[in-house]
């Protein structure tokens, strides 16, 4: 990777052509920041270890939580805490940058056909 050169997010995520397929786009310390296109239901599920942020590049992301949900339009931010069951959904394509610890697994300990393969660069 060029260390003098800055990413840009929608460049980065532009070149991924599959829903719910995130991609690395960086890492700091044990952190990783992917880029991501959603679009539909995803699953629900939850990550015991860790919180998930979900920052909003363009449209709007919907997470549903078991006593309610929350929307994130572009330019805003959510961080769902660890243990919390979620559903993210998008009406329309959302495209996001997600942060959380290299080695999450998207779908938790739910699996499923959704569970995307981990440390994929773009």
């Amino acid at each position: 990777m060029n260390t003098l050169k800055s990413l840009n997010f929608l460049q980065k995520i532009d070149l991924i052509d599959q829903h719910w397929s995130p991609r690395v786009i960086a890492e700091m310390n044990d952190y990783q920041f992917k880029v991501v296109k959603l679009l539909g239901d995803f699953i629900w599920h939850d990550h015991l270890d860790t919180d998930e942020t979900f920052i909003v590049l363009e449209g709007q992301l919907r997470i549903d939580f078991r006593d309610g949900h929350v929307l994130i339009s572009a330019g805003e931010m959510y961080v769902v805490p660890k243990g919390v069951e979620h559903k993210p959904s998008a009406e329309q394509e959302v495209k996001l940058l997600l942060i959380e610890p290299r080695g999450v697994i998207n779908t938790g300990s739910e699996g499923g056909e959704l569970t995307a393969v981990n440390d994929l660069w773009i």
